[in-house]
């Protein structure tokens, strides 16, 4: 048996090397950090990462430089956020509970279709779904970001709703089904409270994705008052004319708010729900 003495100094190495670890990951959020509170001549100069002076003049440039003021690619990236959490929540939990607790014809066929739309690229699916919005006149809109949300599209959280539902009791749905309850009543009554945890999972992943997706505003959105933050961020830098780094250093250290906001709320049902997804209670 190890002594005590053995044990400490373990643990003290253990610790240190955690926390050089740590600070390893964290350095270009920390540097981030730094730099938007650089003056502009001193970003890619100096070698400390602590600044010699500090000044918010890249705050105030970056949000109001552009042509149009970055509060308006926040407004964007919260409508869009908020609708896709919206969306992704109840139809692929709607989705999920027919799976998991209704009986029809082949739903082992479709499930396993279902399954197999996350083994897609996203790039395969890319023209076929850019020819159908626009000949349904939604480019330039935001309506190709958040529609498909509300149609279960996103297989992952459903896969991930599937596993949490079939753990809780089916005695329940038994019971209810006694009192007269339709399976309508039986989602809205019964899983749904239950099933907080994987609902707030579902919500925290669906916000940060769409929050930092970039691929999507760029191939759907033109102009430049419907920009996300993701997109504002990009004119920051112009290869054959000046380039505005401090402002882009500062908005990109405000767009990383949101989310840890958002994560620093949902954390317990975010790790209560990856813990019990997938286990029989």
């Amino acid at each position: 048996m190890p002594s005590p003495l053995r044990r400490r100094t373990t643990s003290i190495i253990v610790h240190v090397l955690l926390i050089g670890a740590s600070i390893l990951m964290l350095y270009p959020l920390l540097w981030l950090l730094a730099a938007s509170f650089r003056p502009e001549n001193e970003i890619f100069t100096s070698a400390s990462i602590w600044p010699s002076s500090w000044s918010l003049d890249a705050y105030f440039r970056g949000w109001n430089g552009l042509r149009t003021g970055f509060g308006t690619f926040y407004l964007n990236s919260f409508i869009i956020s908020g609708l896709s959490v919206i969306g992704n929540v109840l139809a692929c939990s709607m989705a999920a509970f027919a799976f998991a607790r209704l009986d029809f014809k082949y739903k082992n066929f479709w499930f396993a279709m279902m399954l197999m739309t996350l083994m897609l690229p996203y790039q395969v699916t890319l023209i076929p779904q850019y020819v159908l919005f626009r000949q349904l006149g939604w480019v330039n809109t935001f309506l190709p970001l958040v529609v498909p949300k509300f149609l279960a599209a996103d297989g992952f959280f459903i896969f991930l709703m599937v596993q949490f539902f079939r753990g809780l009791p089916k005695e329940l749905d038994e019971a209810a089904q006694m009192d007269g309850c339709s399976p309508w009543r039986i989602y809205w009554r019964i899983i749904i409270p239950l099933s907080m945890p994987v609902l707030a999972t579902a919500a925290i992943f669906t916000f940060i994705w769409t929050w930092d997706d970039f691929f999507g505003p760029l191939i759907y959105l033109g102009e430049m008052r419907q920009y996300t933050v993701m997109l504002g961020l990009r004119t920051f830098t112009d290869s054959t004319g000046e380039s505005d780094y401090g402002g882009l250093f500062a908005m990109s250290a405000l767009s990383l708010v949101p989310i840890f906001l958002f994560f620093l709320f949902f954390q317990r049902l975010l790790i209560e729900g990856i813990a019990t997804t997938g286990m029989k209670r």
